[in-house]
């Protein structure tokens, strides 16, 4: 089986004091997610805005992979219960490939 998907995933940069903020949203055409992200320049620290941009949207993809992982688990689950299998068995055949 062969096929080809585009997802809009649109960051959205928000910078007022020593605060950055980062929305993340991402449309994949069947379900809508939103990450946040939060940055913080302490007084002590010299003011540079890309690095809260990167820590801010870093945060944001996280928060994002996070949502992501809880639905794909949820939809495997509603695929493939786990009834009678040991924990740490792949679920369907799907490996966890951060654990490899």
């Amino acid at each position: 089986m062969s096929r080809t998907l585009e997802w809009k995933l649109r960051l959205y940069l928000l910078e007022e004091d020593s605060e950055t903020k980062a929305r993340l949203e991402l449309d994949t055409g069947i379900a809508k997610f939103t990450g946040h992200g939060l940055a913080r320049c302490a007084a002590s620290d010299t003011d540079v805005p890309e690095i809260g941009d990167e820590l801010a949207a870093s945060r944001a993809l996280t928060d994002l992979a996070a949502q992501m992982q809880q639905m794909a688990n949820g939809d495997l689950e509603a695929v493939a219960p786990l009834t009678g299998r040991a924990p740490g068995t792949p679920r369907s055949g799907w490996l966890d490939m951060s654990a490899l």
